[in-house]
């Protein structure tokens, strides 16, 4: 992805205009390439549950950087100005329960508030700017490195599959699953990849196969009922995926359908690997089982996509009124059907407890 259509902007506070946070309209997408300019938390929250902006580790730094769109009156004491903080962070953290990112860096920024002494009041907002960057600019470093791990894990292959979005629009610019792809890539060794559609909202189909041929990097849609076959017929040599939390034991949760993709790449011998960087891991849940898993709105199900790709607006009526529908974003693959753990810090082969604890206490 070139740098000016970086996923996320941020623009800082001057005399004369508020911040805010820039964003690629993702809903947008393949169709058109449209910016949408949030000044206000109201805004952001509601970018961040349209999918404007999505992917665990994007809405994870767009949820740092929304937390400077706090109102602060002039006039507020300290504890008023640590308050109106603490709001807005407790605000965004009702945009989505999957991701743990956004959790992680909205901690972050909690613990700038916590820190923030009367005298260093008039301070904080720059403070909070500050720590918002760094999470931003430690993102892109922790994305080249899992491209770097990763990248080893697929020099023998010339085919791969991949589900939802992985790159740059999830992230801050290179990627998870996709950046191994891109490093490949940028070394002379370019992969085909089939991109599944990812229903209901198609981020495979509008996000990644946009993104990839961007880049140059071949790119093949498929239904994702077609992943079986591709892999019976030996065109698949390996799945590479993103996660947008994994528990303690390697359990994995990712966007919906990803489950069935690791059980198929299981019986026909095609190796499964999940991307993530070491925040996307919540150590607190013991399993998968534990992941909180968002449930959206049936709409998405109900109807088709709508003219110039926003999702579903002014889309077709595709289920009859008189069926009920279910809309989880994100299904949990167990540890036992991962190959292995790409993270910035290197790759948990066959992940269970003690492999995923060694990996951190080695960091």
């Amino acid at each position: 992805m070139s740098a000016d259509a970086e996923t996320i902007r941020y623009h800082a506070a001057t005399e004369n205009s508020a911040a805010a946070v820039d964003l690629i309209d993702q809903t947008r997408l393949p169709a058109e390439t449209v910016r949408l300019v949030c000044s206000t938390l109201p805004e952001l929250h509601d970018a961040i549950v349209r999918l404007v902006v999505r992917g665990a580790p994007a809405i994870g730094i767009a949820a740092a950087y929304g937390v400077t769109l706090a109102p602060i009156d002039a006039n507020a004491s300290p504890a008023e100005v640590r308050q109106s903080y603490y709001e807005a962070i407790d605000y965004l953290a009702t945009s989505r329960p999957t991701a743990v990112n956004l959790f992680w860096a909205l901690d972050r920024m909690r613990g700038i508030v916590d820190a923030a002494t009367d005298d260093a009041i008039g301070n904080l907002a720059q403070r909070l700017a500050d720590e918002a960057i760094a999470i931003h600019e430690e993102d892109r470093e922790m994305c080249r490195s899992m491209g770097r791990h990763g990248s080893a894990l697929l020099t023998k292959c010339q085919t791969v599959l991949t589900h939802c979005n992985t790159g740059g629009l999830a992230t801050s610019m290179y990627g998870t699953a996709l950046a191994p792809i891109y490093f490949l890539h940028e070394k002379g060794h370019t992969l085909n990849v089939y991109a599944d559609e990812t229903r209901p909202l198609m981020q495979g189909a509008r996000l990644t196969a946009w993104e990839l041929a961007q880049a140059g990097v071949p790119v093949t849609v498929c239904t994702d009922s077609m992943a079986g076959g591709l892999m019976r017929d030996g065109k698949v040599d390996a799945v590479i995926v993103g996660s947008d939390r994994i528990a303690a034991n390697g359990d994995v949760a990712n966007k919906i359908g990803t489950y069935p993709l690791s059980v198929l790449a299981r019986y026909h011998n095609v190796p499964f690997y999940v991307v993530a960087p070491t925040n996307t891991f919540d150590l607190e849940l013991a399993s998968g089982d534990l992941i909180p898993i968002e449930q959206r709105g049936e709409d998405e199900m109900r109807y088709t996509l709508g003219a110039e790709s926003n999702i579903h607006a002014n889309g077709r009526m595709a289920v009859p009124r008189e069926a009920a529908v279910i809309n989880p974003a994100f299904d949990v693959t167990p540890a036992e059907l991962v190959t292995a753990i790409v993270t910035e810090l290197g790759v948990i082969e066959s992940p269970n407890v003690e492999r995923v604890r060694q990996h951190f206490a080695a960091s």
